[in-house]
């Protein structure tokens, strides 16, 4: 295996996804008190999210709580519930080219911003003959770190 050029940092966020949103609320906001931050409204991703945080500073992680804007519709970002993971990296073009060239496969639609403004893609949850590294039956979103999210994190690593 080749030398990785890049280093996942820390956790980013993580999506959960259900019916009705509401029920989502009541545990993460109104049990457990996750601030909520701010919305995400996607047609094309099918997507009706809130954006939660907990932490502050480079310890802040965000908690979407999301509900497809049409259950008949795909993508269904309920189902799996926990929808996906986002992890922190330091240099996300390389990683995504080197991860791809290791047989690694992603999602459809390449390098984008995402709901929080970072660039990102996503490792598809399945594996298939051309890529036969995926995150099997897990959705990875990889997140380019800002620059203080990088100097903290790997000064701390």
């Amino acid at each position: 295996m080749d030398h990785r050029p890049f280093k996942i940092l820390g956790l980013q966020h993580i999506a959960i996804g259900a019916a009705d949103k509401s029920r989502l609320h009541r545990l993460w906001v109104d049990m457990l008190g996750i601030n909520l931050v701010g919305t995400y409204r996607s047609e094309r991703e099918n997507i009706d999210e809130d954006i939660g945080v907990i932490g502050a500073g480079v310890a802040r992680c965000e908690v979407d709580l999301m509900q497809p804007l049409d259950p008949a519709k795909k993508p269904a970002v309920n189902d799996p519930p926990l929808n996906h993971v986002g992890l922190w990296v330091d240099d996300l073009k390389a990683a995504s080219a080197w991860l791809a060239a290791q047989g690694v496969r992603f999602t459809p639609g390449g390098i984008r911003k995402g709901a929080s403004g970072f660039d990102m893609c996503f490792i598809h949850p399945k594996a298939n003959e051309r890529f036969p590294l995926g995150g099997e039956g897990v959705l990875i979103e990889l997140v380019q770190a800002p620059p203080e999210v990088i100097a903290a994190l790997t000064r701390s690593s």
